[in-house]
């Protein structure tokens, strides 16, 4: 039996049985009983995930929990998971949604506004050039040229231009995206970063010789944190270079993922004047849904900058945060099935080859221009 089908079924015979019982109108909300199983798979496969994480080889090779979540989720999804859909559904779709819309609003708490003033006003707009275009170049690339849908072009774009997976994540509420394509695109964002890891301490090697970049360790750092998908494929790309790079190379990096914010609320304004331009005539019109852990993101990112929070609660936030976001990596994979990947292709990976090369090139260039007109 197809489990889908028989999950809904499932619900469908829950919701109704309380009605009879109470006389209630309209479709009861998943009690906690209800959750309870999803949530504790998720969270199984979440504490597995960050347990893998910690090992040497694999964070000195950027895999972090994250994408470490979506491969174990993928696996169980494929394999064991059908047959406990029916009454692991709610949980699991608790974790992609609600978890995950918290997760990102904790994010602000790894970040400050003193950060702005340690990369300057050349690392910030460097930063700014690089995430504009790199977002761009995805939408116009992505759908006018490979033929992909919007969603998956502007999860890949996310991806590669904000902070990889997290990136992908926050946006995939306000997409409305479905799980398969941000399974695709945080695919693209660990291939082509793990690639990074590799690729860019020859590249620094290269710029010491040709001095291409301004700046010396510290320039090249910002090049770093303002090309590199994930935060720790940074950290493990930074740790290669030596520790003046790698600070730079972090503070650029948060600086990029202090973008997301503006990005939400911009990108959910867009897509609500596009809903609206293709709904047929006399539909009316389409209500603009803010995200609001966009700005609770923001609010938390101010608040940080404060420095009043007591710092064991400040890490213990930061770690149940971690925890959120894993769990709601290991919901989207649990949910994405083989055969709709197979169904994307090539063309999301080579959308996402094209961005990489563009970080490398345009963002080098862009960098080096910035630099030399500030200084």
């Amino acid at each position: 039996m197809n489990s889908s089908a028989s999950f809904a079924r499932a619900q469908s015979s829950r919701a109704r049985r309380p009605r009879q019982a109470h006389g209630q109108h309209g479709p009861a909300p998943a009690s906690w009983r209800q959750l309870l199983p999803g949530l504790g798979l998720a969270g199984l496969l979440a504490a597995l995930a960050m347990a893998l994480g910690e090992l040497a080889w694999l964070t000195s090779h950027g895999f972090s929990a994250l994408s470490l979540a979506i491969v174990l989720g993928m696996v169980v999804g494929n394999t064991l998971y059908p047959r406990i859909a029916a009454r692991s559904g709610p949980g699991v779709a608790f974790s992609k949604g609600q978890l995950l819309r918290l997760g990102v609003l904790l994010y602000g708490l790894r970040l400050t506004l003193q950060d702005l003033g340690q990369v300057g006003l050349s690392g910030l707009l460097i930063d700014a050039a690089v995430l504009c275009s790199t977002f761009s170049l995805a939408y116009l690339l992505g759908t006018r040229w490979l033929g992909l849908t919007r969603e998956t072009s502007l999860l890949i774009g996310a991806g590669s231009s904000i902070c990889g997976a997290a990136a992908v994540l926050a946006v995939e509420p306000v997409l409305r995206a479905r799980s398969e394509q941000v399974t695709v695109a945080v695919s693209t964002v660990l291939v082509f970063g793990t690639l990074a890891i590799l690729l860019y301490p020859v590249l620094h090697q290269l710029n010491q010789s040709w001095a291409w970049l301004p700046g010396g360790e510290h320039g090249f750092g910002i090049f770093v944190g303002a090309t590199v998908h994930e935060v720790a494929q940074v950290v493990a790309v930074g740790r290669s270079l030596g520790p003046e790079a790698a600070d730079a190379a972090v503070i650029a990096k948060m600086l990029r993922v202090m973008m997301l914010a503006p990005v939400l609320i911009a990108l959910s304004a867009w897509m609500a004047t596009r809903r609206q331009a293709e709904q047929p005539e006399g539909r009316g019109k389409t209500r603009l849904a803010l995200p609001w852990f966009a700005f609770g993101f923001a609010a938390l990112v101010l608040f940080n900058s404060l420095q009043c929070l007591p710092q064991g609660l400040r890490a213990a936030l930061i770690s149940l945060d971690g925890f959120l976001l894993t769990m709601a990596m290991a919901a989207l994979g649990l949910s994405t099935h083989l055969a709709v990947i197979r169904q994307a292709g090539l063309k999301p990976l080579l959308l996402g080859l094209v961005l990489f090369a563009w970080l490398l090139a345009g963002g080098s260039l862009i960098h080096r221009s910035i630099s030399l007109l500030l200084a």
